[in-house]
């Protein structure tokens, strides 16, 4: 809805009283549409001669027309017919406009009620509260809830009352459905102060009460779902089952079944009978907790009552199944039904396809949609959404457009969530210009993007460095009256950053905390990214302290990055005191944080203090990964302590951590460029092994690798074993005697010992084989406590066949 649209109050056209329709005119109108169907190239004529005969203007009976209109197509054909000859048939006024528009909002026609809105306000020109009731109701049903959520207060300005309650239930089941309960439970209360008592209707039924009520349930607030209906029975609100329904499934999703049970007796007391959901959501909280007992005493209950598992039991099982995270298999769940005698509907194909997309299992999906095709059934957009969802993750485009091609060709048509998932997925995928495409294209067809899907296309743009694309995509944005949020400037502000305009940046921020609604710690997290980026801490910890003023509570992520700012600036003493704030606001600090803390504390050549930090990571409940383990063992090597990074690298295999190329070079390049102290660990392969390649004149790069290349055969990392084996190979180094003798004892830790000489070839000569068995031999005291391997056996059969010739010659 435009500002301008907006600004207007009074309606330059006051709508008269329009009198009973009599027969002739409803014969007229019967006429004009049938002329309007036919594809007679003198229909123009037709209505012409009609409306001349009757002595009836045109736009006088407009309303009439509309209102009897079968189809949107008509009802254009005819509004431009009278439109384009305005002085022979006069100007439509607001009645007439109003129903046009709800002859467009009925069959969602969202492009064509634009453009009637726009034409509306060039002619200053205002719908009545009923068409724009309609309009809230298909733009809610869209997906498009920012548009209806503008119209909501429009007509509460315009026409000083609220929308209808078809609307208004419409648009609050729209907020709950796409996560914006915050906003429902405002509207909510607005509609039980004002519930339109100017024109004596009320707002708030049982349906209103049930949608905030489930959103209530759907976050785990069931209890402040359970009060809200209880303050309002008598109050437009009657008790029934379908409260007591959503209230046990609020309790069974959080697995509080003793009052999900208290619950399910209560309306059995008060009279009221429990439906076959009833029973369907209590026996899958059951089932879920492998009570079945109560399982089978609740189905012979069922069955007493006279229920049997039809169609729609198996369906509320399934949906509860799949809403708590159990396992479905569709093929077993299909067989099952069609067993009991009854057959899978659209609803059970569309759990069923939703649940595969979920576990990624997207030929499963597709075999599904085929079976809803081939048993007669109908898919609608619950059918085809999940799986274009999941087309999109998988990054298969062409599959997913021809999928959305079929969508429309089956008339239903794609949503704003649909079209956005598909935008969202080509931007992670770095496919801007390919979702700039998609965006061009849904609104060809009438779908208007909202502030994400504007948001994820610039956030797209700044990242592809399209900086002055994303600032007309603004533009853009703006020109179709979609308000900005918090995201669209922390977007803005971090494209300024990557492309270096801090300045830039700086502006949009302080226009977004000028707006006490756009001020949110998004926006300033965002800020303060971009100053620790560019060095600017005095600025970053000033935008801190200006944030904890406007009263917004810093979070992980704000102090994680002043933290690694304060690090990368070798400024300890701040990192640590940022870090002691974050402890005593009861915050817990994640990976990120302490592995920044650590890794500053190593650069600063604070080794031991990063391992005393490194030690208590335990008690936070966070373990450490390649990253924290690497820096780390950086820092060690970096202050020569090599027997300490060797403790770490050691520790780090125990606990199946997968070192990666980074953590091999800091090893590599610590022990290639400084003296192992006389500190030992007898216990160490590691150090071992290295010590003795050392003593018998290896180069110190080719010690550490078959070192590290030990220690992985000795916690039979296979994987990795074989990556770094690869790595070597590439980095020019040839399979020496020691590297075969640790490949050799993998093979045979995995029981593919007989199979040796096809992985693993090797020129075996009697200097080798000697090599390799005297290393194999060092390899059993780690990795066998001391008893021969199946390693050292084959090697030591080679040992005596080279020995046994040389004997017979000395003989």
């Amino acid at each position: 809805m435009s500002k301008t649209l907006l600004s207007l109050i009074k309606p330059r056209h006051s709508l008269k009283p329009i009198p009973p329709l009599k027969p002739h005119l409803r014969r007229l109108i019967s006429k004009i549409i049938e002329i309007l169907k036919t594809d007679n190239t003198q229909w123009q004529e037709s209505l012409e001669a009609s409306f001349s005969e009757a002595d009836v203007l045109a736009a006088d009976i407009a309303h009439h027309v509309f209102d009897r209109m079968p189809c949107p197509e008509l009802g254009m054909k005819f509004y431009r017919w009278v439109s384009d000859y305005k002085h022979y048939h006069g100007s439509l006024n607001g009645q007439a406009y109003s129903s046009l528009l709800k002859l467009l909002a009925r069959s969602g026609e969202l492009a064509a009620i634009k453009w009637i809105l726009d034409m509306m306000r060039n002619e200053e020109i205002l719908p009545n509260r009923d068409s724009l009731s309609f309009i809230i109701r298909s733009y809610a049903q869209s997906g498009s809830v920012d548009e209806a959520v503008k119209l909501y207060y429009f007509v509460q300005k315009v026409h000083n009352c609220l929308p209808d309650v078809r609307a208004c239930s419409s648009l609050l089941n729209a907020l709950v459905n796409s996560g914006k309960l915050d906003l429902a439970l405002v509207m909510f209360d607005e509609m039980l102060t004002r519930d339109n008592t100017e024109i004596g209707e009320r707002c708030v039924d049982n349906y209103i009460v049930n949608i905030v009520a489930r959103g209530l349930c759907k976050e785990g607030k069931v209890e402040e779902g359970r009060k809200m209906i209880e303050d309002m029975w008598g109050q437009g609100c009657i008790p029934n089952i379908v409260f007591y329904n959503m209230l046990i499934d609020g309790y069974v999703r959080r697995g509080n079944l003793e009052e999900a049970l208290t619950l399910f007796k209560e309306l059995k007391l008060k009279g009221f009978l429990p439906t076959i959901t009833t029973y369907g959501t209590v026996i899958t909280g059951f089932c879920k907790a492998g009570k079945s007992d109560m399982v089978d005493k609740l189905i012979a209950e069922m069955h007493s009552r006279g229920f049997r598992k039809n169609v729609v039991f198996y369906n509320i099982l399934l949906d509860a199944q799949f809403k708590q995270g159990l396992k479905v298999n569709p093929v077993e769940t299909i067989e099952i039904m069609s067993g009991q005698g009854c057959n899978p509907d659209i609803v059970t194909y569309n759990t069923l396809i939703t649940a595969s997309c979920r576990n990624g299992n997207l030929e499963e999906a597709e075999w599904l949609l085929k079976q809803v095709v081939e048993k007669g059934l109908v898919p609608n957009r619950l059918t085809y959404t999940p799986l274009l969802h999941a087309l999109c993750r998988k990054g298969q485009y062409d599959r997913f457009q021809n999928l959305l091609i079929e969508m429309v060709d089956r008339r239903q048509s794609p949503d704003l969530v649909t079209y956005g998932a598909l935008i969202h997925g080509l931007v992670i995928n770095g496919e801007v210009d390919s979702a700039l495409n998609v965006k061009k294209w849904m609104l060809e067809r009438g779908v208007f993007p909202d502030a994400r899907v504007y948001n994820a296309l610039m956030g797209g743009l700044c990242k592809k460095m399209r900086l002055s694309s994303a600032e007309d995509l603004l533009g853009e944005m703006l020109s179709h009256n979609v308000e900005p949020d918090q995201f669209t400037h922390s977007t803005l502000i971090d494209g300024y950053i990557r492309n270096g305009k801090i300045d830039e940046a700086k502006r949009v921020f302080e226009l977004s905390i000028s707006k006490s609604e756009l001020s949110s710690i998004v926006v300033y997290n965002c800020m303060i990214k971009g100053y620790c980026i560019f060095g600017m801490m005095k600025d970053a910890v000033s935008c801190f302290d200006q944030m904890v003023k406007a009263n917004l509570s810093p979070d992980k992520f704000t102090y994680s990055t002043i933290i690694d700012g304060f690090g990368k600036q070798n400024d300890f003493n701040n990192a640590l005191r940022m870090f002691g704030e974050m402890i005593k606001q009861n915050l817990k600090p994640n990976m990120v944080i302490l592995t920044s803390l650590i890794d500053g504390l190593c650069r600063g050549g604070k080794s031991d203090a990063a391992e005393t930090l490194f030690r208590e990571m335990e008690s936070f409940g966070i373990e450490p990964n390649v990253v924290t383990y690497s820096v780390l063992i950086r820092g060690f090597c970096k202050e020569h302590k090599l027997s300490k990074s060797v403790i770490i690298f050691e520790e780090m295999l125990r606990n199946r951590c997968s070192p990666n190329h980074v953590t091999y070079n800091y090893l590599i390049n610590g022990f290639s460029n400084c003296e192992l102290s006389n500190e030992y660990e007898e216990k160490s392969l590691f150090l071992k092994l290295f010590r003795e390649m050392l003593m018998d004149g290896w180069a110190r790069t080719s010690a550490v690798y078959n070192s590290i290349l030990a220690c992985l055969v000795q916690h039979r990392l296979v994987r990795d074993a074989f990556l770094l084996h690869d790595s070597m190979l590439k980095k020019g180094y040839d399979v020496d005697p020691v590297a075969f003798s640790c490949l050799l004892n993998l093979i045979c830790l995995e029981q593919r010992g007989k199979d040796w000489k096809s992985i693993l070839p090797f020129n075996l000569n009697h200097g080798n084989v000697q090599i390799s068995f005297k290393y194999s031999l060092i390899l059993d005291g780690y990795l066998h406590q001391g008893q021969t391997s199946e390693a050292t056996l084959i090697l030591q059969k080679f040992v005596e066949e080279y020995e046994l010739p040389s004997q017979k010659m000395m003989m």
